[in-house]
């Protein structure tokens, strides 16, 4: 069973998110999701830094011994940064998914989109289906 931190709001699409102490959302995809990906071989950042984005907006794409996936906005507002660390150890996805392998930061437009998003036993309900 995936490990779910309740303080996060959690995306269909596997994205998690929460607000950090600057005001600033910090997103990653979930354990369940990692480990339905496999190792992680690469990242692909986009080109969008500095662009705003809507919810759901595709951000970037990760790449597994298995598959490759996109990588959703779960809420709006300005791209500002990318963990640049997973460009040389994209291992940390899998390795701490909700810590030292988070994805991307956005500047958020409304943080009451968050209220939008699943609780972790809602996110937990979709993935036990």
């Amino acid at each position: 069973m995936s490990v779910l931190p309740s303080h996060l709001k959690y995306a269909e699409t596997h994205e998690w998110v929460y607000i950090d102490e600057d005001g600033n959302a910090v997103v990653g995809i979930t354990d369940f999701a990692q480990e339905s990906l496999g190792e992680l071989m690469s990242v692909t950042f986009s080109e969008l830094l500095g662009d705003d984005l809507v919810q759901g907006d595709e951000v970037m794409s990760v790449e597994s011994v298995k598959s490759a996936s996109d990588i959703f906005a779960p809420i709006s507002g300005e791209l500002i940064e990318f963990n640049e660390a997973l460009e040389d150890e994209p291992e940390l996805v899998n390795e701490e998914p909700y810590d030292g392998g988070w994805l991307f930061k956005i500047a958020p437009h409304d943080v009451d989109e968050l209220e939008n998003l699943l609780s972790d036993e809602e996110y937990q309900a979709q993935i036990d289906g």
